[in-house]
């Protein structure tokens, strides 16, 4: 052991462990829904509410999902897996224990490859395991259990298909832990086990935090921050708990092994429990459930299925596509963009796929906030705004009459090209068209003529904005220009 001076400088080991909801349609062993936002204690059913008599069979789908996950994050996939009684008493958890997996978990030693600041990382994957959610206590008289009056339980969420994936202790700053749950997070977005909201519950992170004095090879005793639901959130306790260990260290205390609680507000963590062991939770294996077994023909087939990845999708993004680095870090971090984005690439004829990532990630993604939704929400299909791009990329209309067919596109459901035709048509590049409206635009403004003759050639601008506004937008600006300089030397 390292003896302890107030100029021992401090490594901080973390590990975490993210809850992750899967996304089924029900529970991880009853048939009730799994809908976020339902009535209060209205989605639920015999197996989770622990009534006499029900029995718990197993979803299916959970397993799929769970697999799919340990694939991502390069674990082995266990072929005999076990499910067990976790036995603990709390009023959001009806039956008295949680099914859960523990000595033989369904996923192992797998890791998961960060960045930060530049700097290449590997962190270690323990373990995946199934396992069902308690309800929720919703705290009443305070915003959080510290200063509550009384608690209310919605036993909604009892039952809810989780995955529990726990790191290795291998992270060593609180921007690493970041780095982790948010490279964890857009993982199981993409392949489509997760949504990944935090605000929801359904990606909830522990940290284990603990401190030892540099050199030292033991680790020093960890306290558990619970229940951290946004990347900001999950920082800011890390660092908090870091600092209060020193402080307790430093002062010649001890740390106590403990569950603690973080408050945002007043930037502190509070014990909440004494940490509990294994032994204390009096783990046996659940008697009503046979052993999970993966064939190897199942397994294979879950390996076919898993999707592309993030890091893969942003290489092949850059490469392929040569999409900016700002539209490939926004596809990446929003999944319903993506994947709206993809379902316009398949519906293109004309459009490339940088002509289609800069228009949504621009002018759809900010008609879509000024109206108050978003992608997921959006009522306007792939195949309309895919029709869109081909008009602009065909040269049918201009970008800025484009503008005015995405905003009906929006109001409307109509179709694009039907949009144009009630704007009048097309885009003109047709000169013969173009002239008689540029002439007369010109005699109207002699004294910007006479600016461009004497060689302010930006002065064209002007005009080209008076010949669009006539024309409703539908003007080639390429065209235009050229015939507003051609024609100055006549007027």
């Amino acid at each position: 052991m390292v003896t302890i001076t107030k100029d021992t400088t401090f490594e901080v080991v973390i590990g975490i462990e993210v809850h992750a909801q899967l996304k089924t349609k029900t529970k991880l062993f009853g048939a009730s829904s799994t809908q976020f936002g339902d009535k209060p204690n209205s989605n639920v059913d015999p197996v989770c509410l622990g009534l006499p008599g029900a029995l718990p069979v197993l979803n299916k789908e959970s397993t799929k999902m769970a697999v799919l996950a340990g694939l991502a994050l390069n674990c082995d996939i266990r072929k005999t897996s076990v499910f067990s009684r976790k036995n603990y008493f709390y009023p959001d958890l009806p039956k008295g224990y949680q099914i859960s997996q523990f000595d033989k978990p369904i996923c192992e030693h797998g890791h998961l490859d960060i960045n930060v600041d530049g700097v290449e990382k590997r962190i270690g994957i323990t373990r995946i395991h199934m396992e069902e959610d308690a309800g929720k206590l919703n705290h009443q008289g305070a915003d959080s259990i510290e200063g509550a009056t009384h608690s209310l339980v919605d036993l909604n969420r009892a039952g809810t298909p989780l995955i529990e994936i726990v790191s290795e202790p291998d992270i060593r700053s609180s921007a690493e832990a970041r780095a982790y749950v948010e490279a964890l997070k857009t993982i199981v977005q993409h392949i489509g086990v997760c949504d990944g909201n935090m605000e929801e519950g359904s990606l909830r992170a522990d940290a284990n935090v603990s401190i030892r004095p540099v050199g030292q090879k033991e680790f020093g005793t960890r306290t558990e921050i619970k229940n951290l639901n946004s990347f900001r959130s999950l920082e800011r306790a890390i660092n908090v708990e870091v600092k209060r260990q020193k402080e307790v260290i430093l002062a010649g205390g001890k740390i106590v092994q403990e569950t603690r609680n973080y408050d945002d507000n007043s930037q502190t963590t509070t014990s909440l429990r004494g940490k509990e062991e294994a032994h204390d939770y009096r783990y046996f294996p659940e008697p009503d459930l046979p052993p999970l077994i993966i064939s190897d023909e199942q397994l294979a087939e879950y390996k076919a299925l898993l999707p592309e990845l993030p890091e893969q999708k942003k290489s092949r993004y850059i490469n392929d596509y040569q999409l900016s680095k700002h539209d490939v870090k926004v596809f990446i971090q929003d999944v319903s963009t993506d994947h709206f984005f993809n379902n316009v690439l398949a519906n293109v004829k004309k459009a490339t796929a940088k002509d289609v990532a800069k228009w949504v990630v621009g002018d759809l993604s900010a008609a879509l906030k000024d109206s108050q939704s978003n992608f997921e929400a959006t009522t306007l299909q792939p195949q309309r705004f895919a029709e869109l791009m081909d008009l602009i990329a065909a040269g049918t209309i201009s970008g800025k009459m484009g503008k005015q067919v995405l905003d009906e596109l929006l109001k409307s459901d109509k179709t694009a090209q039907a949009i144009v035709d009630g704007l009048g048509g097309g885009q003109i590049s047709d000169e013969s068209a173009l002239e008689d409206v540029v002439i007369n635009i010109l005699k109207s403004n002699m004294d910007v003529v006479e600016k461009i003759k004497a060689g302010k050639t930006q002065s064209a601008n002007f005009l080209m904005g008076q010949v669009m506004k006539e024309t409703k937008g539908r003007a080639k600006p390429d065209t235009v220009r050229e015939l507003i300089l051609k024609l100055v030397t006549t007027i």
